[in-house]
């Protein structure tokens, strides 16, 4: 790697960071940088699912406070994340590069569109439920599968499906939807690692930006205006989109 491609990686990583602390989407610039770097398009997504692991951790350990109420919904909600992570990361290393490559553009612009119709998708509060619904560990379970393949977008995705699942407000929900990105990454890591799947090198290098990106944008969170950053990361999306479209 060239000192300019060590420079970008770090650069997108500390910007992935920040962005996923204040409005959710760093995972368009680790995938696109990563993809640029010249890692095969199913290494480059399996090495974003551990760049972004750390800062699950730390967002879940900020709503370390509302677990007290929510550990029933959250031991059945991990349980599905746990098989639809599985079975997605399984999905993915089952596919050649040229086969996912394929797939890229099109995931792309569905989590971006995704990305782009988040304010629609945040559930009302309708009442914190005890348990989560049938229905809704079904929805978690795809989205976790979802999660577990490719992950771009699975936050805004979560937010809607843990919404028909249990209900409750924003915090609530997200405090549910931090905890189980760590499931899901967590069991994707594993699969990942042990497939041979993963650019240690390359996560080294982006891991600690990202963590310095989180911490910057914990501070600026409340500062920042969300539909600015919003609209800034769709726009990433897009062009990463036209961009595996047309060289793909």
């Amino acid at each position: 790697m060239t000192i300019a491609t060590i420079a970008l990686m770090f650069v997108a990583g500390f910007f992935s960071g920040a962005i996923n602390a204040i409005a959710g989407g760093g995972t368009f610039l680790t995938f696109g940088v990563l993809t640029l770097a010249g890692l095969p398009a199913v290494t480059a997504n399996a090495t974003s699912s551990i760049i972004q692991f750390p800062g699950y951790i730390t967002s879940t350990l900020a709503y370390f406070k509302e677990f007290g109420a929510l550990w029933k919904s959250a031991v059945a909600l991990g349980i599905v994340s746990i098989i639809g992570g599985t079975l997605g990361a399984l999905f993915l290393m089952s596919l050649s590069n040229p086969a996912f490559r394929v797939m890229v553009p099109w995931l792309l612009l569905a989590a971006t569109a995704v990305f782009a119709a988040g304010p629609l998708l945040k559930p009302r509060n309708t009442g914190a439920r005890h348990a989560a619904t049938p229905f809704g560990l079904i929805v978690q379970t795809v989205t976790a599968f979802y999660g577990g393949f490719f992950g771009a977008g699975m936050g805004i995705m979560m937010l809607a499906s843990l919404g028909l699942a249990t209900g409750g407000d924003y915090h609530r929900l997200n405090a549910l939807k931090n905890f189980l990105s760590i499931v899901i990454a967590a069991v994707a890591i594993v699969i990942f690692s042990t497939a041979g799947a993963v650019s240690w090198l390359h996560a080294g290098i982006m891991v600690p930006a990202v963590a310095l990106g989180g911490y910057a944008g914990v501070h600026a969170a409340k500062r920042a205006p969300q539909a600015v950053l919003r609209w800034i990361v769709v726009a990433a999306g897009l062009a990463l989109s036209v961009y595996y479209f047309v060289t793909g």
